[in-house]
């Protein structure tokens, strides 16, 4: 067992130390400051986001980040708590408490890590991208939907999880709008967009995180400004610590939250994935999706342990250690190690950050989780992209996250076996046929001459369920009974149970009505298939020939006899 988890679990931690520089510390210790100090207000904003305390989203980062450094499959994959998570999580905490948060993503972790044992790593990146567009952007517009109370200083006390009823909601509370609160946010979102033409190393939401906070004290212990939100208002924050606490689990409560755990499984197999996958990118690298998701899995089981909410990789912090230089897990583990030192000397400081710059601050993730160009370019594409990319997103917006990527999955596998069967045919030849590739001794590939009696049978494409069905409707317009009928898969890459039951049926009709039955171009695996099916034993393996020129030949020597 050791070995075989030796195989799929292979952290970059323990292959990049070797060799390790006290140059590359530097830059990682530099790059982990640099992320920590980015990563603070992100953590803070998700918390609160999420319907969680603001210490909660920065326990997730301390813990989560640095076990998915300690032991993934990236060298500089950067993890925490992201906005992919906030519908999801919200919608729990509103419906079964944080008792039910935590069992959810105690079960999502232990998903993750089977994801990693079995080698699913790879087959997470082949969701289709319509369906990842779809839901990102449904996320990112949900994310906006449940800032506009704070950004617009509405006071809304108990904000309802579901997209319309929220917006009938902000409608009726309209005349509640606070300019000092809009303004406060429409600063913040000015600033992270405006300092990247200042400074690209200095992060937009730290500096309006910091300026607005200052601003806003001034404005109420100075100048008497009252309607001014702050996170100290809306939470008591006392000294802010990290301590074990063992959950209740509930089964009646696991079965309830499956649904909900295995959409943050895939959340969290996806956006992590999807951010290593970017990183190397950027620094030629290659990840390892496999221990990538053992990690992610391992964070997800042990956080909630001590309060927190479900993590992932996030694609702006690794980004962001990667362009401050950090190159080996070593930054992450500084990064978490920043955060916690901030937590619990500084922690007591976050209660003066106005819930106006909070809301600015995910605005511009919403902003930059929306996916708006690659949104645009699919609806003006080919129409069955297009319908899984509205299906999920109007799904994820007005439903819920769950059955938004469940039913797109289901629409984007439905669209992908109707186009391989669009594209699989199956042609009748009586007179002749096209004749083998590169065979010794053959005069004239382009046409073979099928003789009297014979007919031949094409299936180019794979022959699976999808496609089985065609065989009968070629058959139905048959004419004259032939005594031998040569079935060419010269072009089958392969073929499912349906497809060699469908093919068995047709050899035991074509056996009662007299008709040999050969096969030709069969390849290795698809040999491998009817083997195992009886399918060669049925028709005899003389008559199972390499390729169409040898079939005839046999053809033609049977209708001699």
């Amino acid at each position: 067992m050791a070995t075989g988890l030796g195989k799929v679990f292979k952290p970059k931690l323990m292959e990049t130390l070797k060799g390790y520089t006290r140059e590359q510390f530097t830059a990682d210790a530099l790059s982990g400051v640099i992320v920590g100090i980015v990563a603070l207000p992100l953590a803070i904003a998700f918390g609160i986001a999420s319907g969680v305390t603001p210490e909660k989203g920065l326990i997730t980062a301390v813990i989560a980040g640095f076990i998915i450094s300690l032991a993934g499959g990236s060298r500089v994959q950067i993890g925490g708590p992201t906005g992919a998570f906030i519908v999801i999580v919200y919608g729990i905490v509103q419906q079964f408490g944080t008792s039910g948060l935590i069992v959810a993503t105690i079960m999502a972790g232990v998903m993750l890590v089977a994801m990693g044992l079995l080698r699913f790593g790879a087959i997470i990146r082949f969701i289709p991208y319509p369906v990842v567009v779809g839901f990102t952007s449904g996320i990112a517009l949900t994310i906006f939907a449940t800032q506009i109370n704070d950004l617009l200083g509405l006071g809304i006390e108990n904000v309802p999880a579901d997209f319309i009823d929220k917006w009938a909601l902000y409608g009726h509370h309209i005349m509640q709008f606070n300019p000092w609160a809009f303004g406060i946010g429409a600063a913040t979102v000015a600033i992270i967009f405006g300092m990247p033409r200042l400074s690209k190393k200095v992060p937009g939401s730290l500096v309006a995180i910091v300026l607005m906070t200052l601003i806003v004290w001034l404005l109420r212990d100075k100048l008497g400004v009252t309607g001014i939100e702050t996170i100290g208002d809306r939470f008591e924050l006392g000294h802010m610590s990290i301590s074990a606490e063992a959950p209740r689990i509930d089964f009646a409560m696991i079965r309830t939250l499956l649904p909900a755990a295995f959409t943050i499984a895939m959340l969290g197999a996806i956006e992590s994935l999807l951010s290593a996958t970017v990183a190397d990118g950027a620094t030629g690298d290659k990840h390892d999706s496999n221990t990538e998701l053992i990690a992610q899995g391992v964070a997800n089981v042990v956080t909630p342990f001590f309060g927190g909410i479900p993590a992932t990789g996030a694609i702006a912090r690794t980004m962001t250690n990667i362009n401050n230089g950090g190159r080996t897990p070593v930054a992450g583990v500084v990064h978490a190690v920043v955060l916690l030192l901030i937590m619990l000397f500084l922690g007591g400081l976050t209660r003066h950050i106005p819930m106006a710059c909070l809301a600015g601050v995910l605005v511009v993730v919403a902003y930059n989780m929306s996916e708006w160009r690659g949104f645009r370019s699919l609806v003006r594409g080919e129409k069955a992209g297009a319908a899984v990319l509205l299906a999920t997103f109007l799904l994820t917006v007005i439903f819920d996250l769950t059955i938004a990527i469940e039913i797109g999955l289901l629409l984007a596998a439905v669209l992908f076996l109707k186009r391989i069967s669009d594209v699989s045919t199956v042609s009748r030849f009586r007179h002749e046929v096209a004749g083998a590739e590169y065979v010794e001794g053959s005069v004239d590939t382009d046409k073979l001459e099928v003789p009297d009696g014979v007919e031949v049978y094409e299936i180019e494409g794979p022959f699976f369920f999808g496609v089985a069905g065609k065989f009968d409707e070629v058959m139905k317009v048959i004419g004259d009974k032939p005594r031998v009928r040569i079935i060419r898969m010269r072009k089958v890459p392969f073929v499912d149970s349906t497809g060699a039951h469908n093919l068995e049926n047709l050899i035991h009709r074509s056996l009662r009505e007299g008709i040999v039955i050969l096969l030709s171009g069969v390849n290795a695996s698809v040999r491998e298939t009817l083997q195992a099916y009886g399918i060669e034993e049925l028709v005899g393996a003389d008559n199972v020939l390499s390729n169409i020129d040898a079939a005839v030949a046999r053809a033609r020597e049977i209708t001699q006899k």
